[in-house]
């Protein structure tokens, strides 16, 4: 499946933006969709007749209703303590995830495209993870410059020939991707240490559901309720040989993380211990948990927290929040850690520039979901690339997450482009460029009634012996007029994701 099929993966926008069945009352009646791709009003034949189902009930709604039920929502969220922490707000640090009402659906034919791109994608990042930490091929036949690798931060020189259960590094992947202007998917990063979100999507669907049960009455939906099993299954199919029972668990650093709800609920979901590193201590290269009945053997642990706090003994040795020795009886194969430590190399941002030639490489496939297009400014083509067109660039650093330290081109002024370019001269390996990709929208409740905001989604992949992606994905949605940025971190918020029953 190569670029013709992302041509197939949504149709051409309407020169109006709606389907000749959308009343000219209601809701959707002052809605636009500019320029921008738009699953809801974007329908080219032939039209699944869920979605004009969809419209046409939220259409019928009056805005005061849909306030209404917005309210509740909110009011539940924070009922149930779905927050996130923002550490550079002193006034409000604990945040309810503001959340959408407006479903965005996608068809049985997007998802299957979505789902196959993301399985093949997450398998090639497991055999150039195995590669890179055993014999290095991909470095000696130059597909990608060795320093890029090897001199990455999150390079882990202890992981070099260490044979992980299953050759599965990421067991947990979330891969983010865009719409552009034709509605074609595009992978926009890859999230392979410790990617955050999976339960918003579920307390979404439950929160939808509950607040809107005669919207989605009667269309047939992908669930989303099985992740916690189907992860808890594959962190037990890759526990070490030998035992029968596996005991997992989640390693959290604590109540002060910002993804500390998730922990909790993803705990719960798996039926599994929610521990921090005190409550774990190895004795003869082997992992056990504290408990009131004594010592209790751990084989695998799913690690909220990054590599350098893992162990004061291998990394960093003021970490308090680690295991002693966790290192060591990983590398002898008593346990089992996911995701694997120095995976963060994968998912670095510069190597995301030479994912198309890693899947052509191990899997001798083309990318079934494309890169967008990426200069990297370690190397000096695409360094003067970028200085020459700054104005008209997204420029990232490779190190950084949640939207921080980037120049969106087209919105900055002149003086931020003459400073960035100082930077970028400075530092040029610590950036890479893209240009601006006209992301889609969905329509989203907002002052004035429905209007487009920018969206990304985010599916979650989960591997043990093999991969299996949960249906939707957390779609984040910049809340603010055309703003790209959809993190939560930078004031976005999210929606939930309906697939298609086929």
């Amino acid at each position: 499946m190569g670029n013709s099929t992302h041509k197939q993966t949504g149709p051409s926008p309407t020169a109006s933006g709606f389907s000749a069945s959308t009343p000219s009352e209601g809701l959707f009646s002052t809605y636009q969709n500019g320029h921008f791709f738009c699953e809801l009003t974007n329908t080219g034949a032939p039209l699944d007749p869920r979605i004009d189902l969809l419209r046409q009930r939220l259409n019928a709604l009056p805005l005061d209703d849909l306030r209404t039920r917005a309210a509740q929502a909110e009011q539940e969220l924070y009922n149930l303590g779905i927050t996130f922490t923002v550490y550079s707000d002193k006034n409000a640090i604990d945040r309810i995830l503001p959340f959408d009402l407006v479903p965005r659906i996608l068809t049985q034919p997007e998802w299957r495209h979505v789902e196959a791109g993301v399985k093949q994608r997450v398998k090639a990042l497991n055999m150039f993870l195995w590669d890179i930490y055993h014999d290095q091929n991909v470095l000696k036949d130059g597909i990608i410059p060795r320093e890029l690798v090897v001199g990455n931060s999150n390079f882990c020189p202890a992981m070099m020939g260490l044979d992980v259960p299953g050759g599965t590094y990421i067991h947990i992947d979330g891969t983010d991707l865009v719409r552009d202007e034709t509605g074609r998917f595009l992978v926009l990063e890859d999230n392979g240490r410790t990617p955050s979100g999976v339960s918003y999507v579920i307390e979404n669907r439950h929160t939808t559901l509950r607040v809107m049960p005669d919207i989605a009455s009667g269309i047939d939906l992908m669930p989303v309720d099985e992740y916690g099993m189907r992860l808890q299954n594959a962190l037990s199919e890759v526990a070490p040989e030998g035992v029968d029972n596996p005991q997992v668990v989640l390693l959290s650093p604590g109540i002060y993380n910002s993804a500390y709800f998730e922990h909790v609920f993803l705990a719960r979901e798996m039926g599994v211990p929610l521990v921090e590193g005190r409550d774990l201590v190895t004795e003869n290269d082997r992992v056990y948990m504290r408990t009131t009945a004594g010592l209790r053997p751990v084989h695998s642990i799913y690690r909220r927290l990054n590599d350098d706090f893992l162990d004061p003994e291998a990394f960093d040795p003021s970490s308090m929040l680690g295991v002693p020795g966790l290192v060591q009886a990983y590398r002898k194969g008593n346990v089992t850690i996911a995701n694997a430590i120095g995976t963060g190399v994968a998912d670095d941002k510069a190597v995301y520039a030479y994912m198309p030639r890693i899947i052509q490489y191990y899997l001798s496939e083309e990318p079934i979901l494309s890169n967008v297009e990426t200069h990297i400014c370690a190397e000096p083509e695409g360094l003067a690339y970028t200085l020459a067109n700054l104005d008209k660039l997204v420029v990232k650093p490779v190190g950084e997450s949640g939207g921080y330290g980037l120049l969106i081109g087209p919105h900055a002024t002149k003086e931020e482009l003459a400073d960035f370019s100082c930077k970028l001269k400075d530092d040029p390996a610590n950036y890479i460029s893209q240009p601006v990709v006209q992301l889609s929208v969905c329509p989203t409740l907002c002052e004035t009634g429905l209007e487009n905001r920018h969206v990304d989604l985010r599916p979650f992949a989960v591997t043990g012996k093999d991969t299996w992606v949960l249906p939707g994905g957390l779609s984040r949605v910049a809340l603010k007029r055309g703003s790209l940025v959809v993190n939560s971190s930078q004031g976005g918020g999210s929606k939930d994701t309906w697939v298609l029953a086929s």
